[in-house]
């Protein structure tokens, strides 16, 4: 599947530019705007892999527009402009280019700079994924701990017996162990009684 593209570049014979060298190099354009805050939109709607945003837009600058999009990972963002200074590259990486292009620029320059964008993109992503099941998995452990606890303390089970009844109530309810654990945290549940 060719690598879908939003362009927000408000000169049109750029933004032209821009289409042609694309779809000729096999990527697809999928939406196309002079306008920042029309860009956001684009991007929310048609889900594209990557934005290109010019820095100057009416409507909402390009930095603006690349900090709703990166904060709600929805594209990988490329920052287009025409100046190179350095604070200014600075606040585009803060917020959330993941590469930047400098006009005018080659068609040689065009296609590196997206493809590291998107692979930093991908890369970010997997790494969010990885942390929130990281933090799924560190909380479903603290609830079965505490719930560990509490079989020991309420009903004097050891511990083994108290995680096995845990463990063979989840999969006899064919429910997750944190929502049996969470359940005898509640008060609902209770090994049957000796």
């Amino acid at each position: 599947m060719p690598t879908r593209v939003v362009i927000a570049e408000d000169e049109a014979i750029i933004r032209l530019d821009l289409r042609e060298t694309l779809e000729e190099e096999g990527y697809e354009v999928v939406g196309e705007t002079g306008r920042g805050d029309e860009a956001v939109a684009l991007v929310k709607e048609l889900e594209p892999d990557v934005a290109i945003l010019d820095i100057k837009m009416p409507g909402l600058d390009g930095l603006s527009a690349a900090r709703e999009i990166a904060a709600e990972r929805r594209a990988a963002v490329l920052i287009l402009t025409a100046f190179s200074q350095r604070d200014l590259i600075e606040q585009a990486r803060d917020a959330g280019a993941l590469a930047y292009l400098v006009k005018p620029f080659q068609r040689s320059e065009l296609v590196p700079a997206l493809e590291v964008a998107i692979g930093r993109f991908r890369e970010m992503k997997a790494l969010a994924d990885q942390a929130s099941t990281l933090e799924e998995q560190l909380e479903t452990r603290k609830i079965v701990d505490r719930a560990k606890g509490k079989l020991m303390d309420d009903y004097g089970l050891s511990e083994g017996d108290a995680f096995s009844f845990i463990q063979k109530t989840a999969m006899r309810e064919r429910l997750t162990m944190k929502a049996i654990s969470q359940r005898i945290l509640d008060g609902e549940l209770a090994p049957p009684q000796a």
